[in-house]
């Protein structure tokens, strides 16, 4: 059965497989979400020949207080088994995700020098929250597994939890100063997206990543009419075909061809 904290519990939030090419693009989901948030760019990487895979977070799509059973190492060990599976099936590969999954691409890249690039949608290195909401944070997790969130109103095709899961927040804070040092290790290609709307993530991030990385070619795109799920907002087109001129360029491809 459905938690009723589950927002659009209609859509698929099940792991996806699409096979086609030997260039492969790994796909993660954020905080609170599932794959679901990526199915689309997914979809539409297919559609230009890739093999693309999305797996599903542990703690996800079951119930919000789920989140709090794993820890940042979970979610690391999830995302380096699809990514197995998908080097098993592909020759190159780019790693990407939507906020928490964009840290998780970022921090795994260093070790695997065989990605050709990286996708960081709306990367949550750092969170709009105030030194008191990070007390109140670690002073309620150990008695408060979750907290609700009023419904936003969209209707962006997005499912997940509507609720906020305390001990997974912290997670994810955990998980930030593991990727901060990453940074510099990072050499590969690198696309940065975020929505000029974004009320998670401060408007410095894109920045400091593009400032840090070691990478040659790196790109930051600013949606302005997009919030914190930029791969799902308004300009959902643009940031597709954003990604797509982006791998094709790192591949070394000047004009648009085949996979």
């Amino acid at each position: 059965m459905t938690h009723p904290l589950i927002k659009n519990p209609h859509l698929n939030g099940d792991p996806f497989k699409f096979f086609g090419g030997t260039i492969g693009v790994l796909l993660v989901h954020g905080l609170k979400a599932t794959p679901a948030e990526m199915r689309p760019l997914g979809e539409f990487l297919y559609g230009k020949g890739f093999t693309v895979f999305g797996p599903l977070l542990p703690g996800h799509n079951t119930s919000p207080g789920d989140v709090n059973n794993y820890t940042w190492k979970s979610w690391v060990v999830s995302v380096e088994a699809a990514y197995a599976e998908l080097a098993r099936q592909c020759e190159s590969i780019f790693i990407g995700g939507e906020s928490l999954g964009a840290l998780l691409a970022i921090y795994l890249a260093p070790y695997h020098p065989e990605i050709v690039g990286i996708l960081a949608y709306a990367p949550a290195l750092k969170l709009k929250m105030r030194k008191i909401d990070t007390f109140l944070l670690y002073l309620l997790a150990p008695f408060i597994p979750y907290l609700p969130e009023k419904d936003s109103g969209d209707d962006l095709p997005w499912r997940g939890y509507q609720a906020i899961p305390l001990k997974g927040v912290i997670e994810l804070l955990k998980l930030q100063h593991q990727v901060t040092p990453c940074l510099e290790h990072i050499r590969r290609p690198i696309l940065i997206i975020q929505g000029k709307l974004d009320a998670r993530v401060p408007p410095d991030v894109p920045e400091i990543i593009h400032d840090h990385v070691s990478s040659v070619l790196k790109e930051v795109h600013w949606m302005e009419k997009s919030t914190h799920c930029v791969v799902l907002d308004k300009e959902s087109d643009s940031v597709q075909e954003i990604t797509y001129r982006f791998i094709m360029k790192s591949l070394g491809y000047t004009n648009e061809q085949p996979v």
